[in-house]
C-alpha cells in the first residue's frame, strides 16, 4: 500500500508538471487537488502522527483555494498554508532536536528574510502587504525549525520558502523564469515530499533508539 500511494502521488505530481509545461489547464485542475491528500495517505499508513496529517490538510485548503482568481481566496488559502505551518512547527518543537548548525541557519533565513521583504513592499499590493509580512515570518520560522528533524525536513522547508518566494515575486511583477508555475509547482511538491519523508524518518530513527534503549536497560 505503501509503493501504490507513493506511486499515485509521483504519478500526480508528474501529470500537474507536464500540464504546467504545455498549458493544459484541465490537467493542472485535475492534478493539483490529488497531491496531498494522496501524500496525507501515505503518511497515515506510515502511521504518521496527527499534527502531520492536520499541516498536510490546512495545505490541501491552501492548495484549492489558490486556484480560484480572487484576492479573498488568495488570503484564505495564505491562511490555510500559514495554519499548517503552525501545525509544522508544533510538530518539529514536540519531536526535533536542536543541532550543531541552528546558530548559521538562524543567521542565513534572517538575512534572506531581511534583504527580501523591503524589496518586495513597494512592489506588492497595498491590501497584501501585512500579510505577505506576517506569512513570510511564519514560513520563515517553519523552514528553520524543520531543520531539526535532520536534513531531509531541513531541505524541505527551505523549499517551501523558495515556493513561496516565486509566489510572491510573481504578485510583486518582478520578472518571472519561463513558465512560472511549473517552478513553483515543482519547489512545493519537493518540500511537501521531504516534510513528510523528514518526519516519518525521524520519528522512526526516534522510536529505533527508544526500543534499543528499553532493550538494553531490560539485559542490564
Amino acid at each position: 500500500m505503501r509503493r501504490i500511494l507513493a506511486g499515485a502521488f509521483a504519478a500526480a505530481v508528474a501529470g500537474d508538471l507536464v500540464s504546467l509545461l504545455v498549458g493544459w489547464d484541465l490537467g493542472h485542475t485535475l492534478c493539483k487537488p490529488l497531491l496531498l491528500p494522496l501524500l496525507a495517505a501515505y503518511a497515515v499508513v506510515r502511521g504518521a502522527p496527527r499534527l502531520l496529517i492536520a499541516a498536510l490538510f490546512f495545505g490541501w485548503c491552501g492548495d484549492v483555494l489558490l486556484m480560484f482568481d480572487a484576492d479573498a481566496a488568495f488570503l484564505a488559502g495564505m491562511g490555510g498554508f500559514a495554519a499548517g505551518h503552525v501545525c509544522y512547527l508544533v510538530l518539529f518543537a514536540r519531536y526535533g532536536r536542536r543541532g550543531e548548525r541552528a546558530h548559521f541557519l538562524l543567521a542565513t533565513y534572517s538575512v534572506v528574510l531581511a534583504a527580501t521583504l523591503p524589496l518586495l513592499w513597494g512592489d506588492l499590493p497595498a491590501e497584501l502587504r501585512i500579510p505577505v509580512v506576517a506569512y513570510s515570518l511564519l514560513l520563515t520560522a517553519m523552514a528553520y525549525r524543520a531543520a531539526r528533524l535532520g536534513a531531509v525536513a531541513g531541505i524541505g522547508g527551505a523549499l517551501f520558502l523558495l515556493s513561496d518566494t516565486l509566489i510572491a515575486t510573481g504578485i510583486a511583477d518582478w520578472p518571472q523564469l519561463p513558465r512560472p508555475d511549473f517552478w513553483i509547482m515543482l519547489t512545493y511538491a519537493a518540500a511537501q515530499a521531504l516534510l513528510v519523508r523528514g518526519v516519518l524518518t525521524g520519528l522512526d530513527a526516534q522510536k529505533a533508539q527508544a526500543t534499543a534503549y528499553r532493550e538494553s536497560r531490560a539485559t542490564v
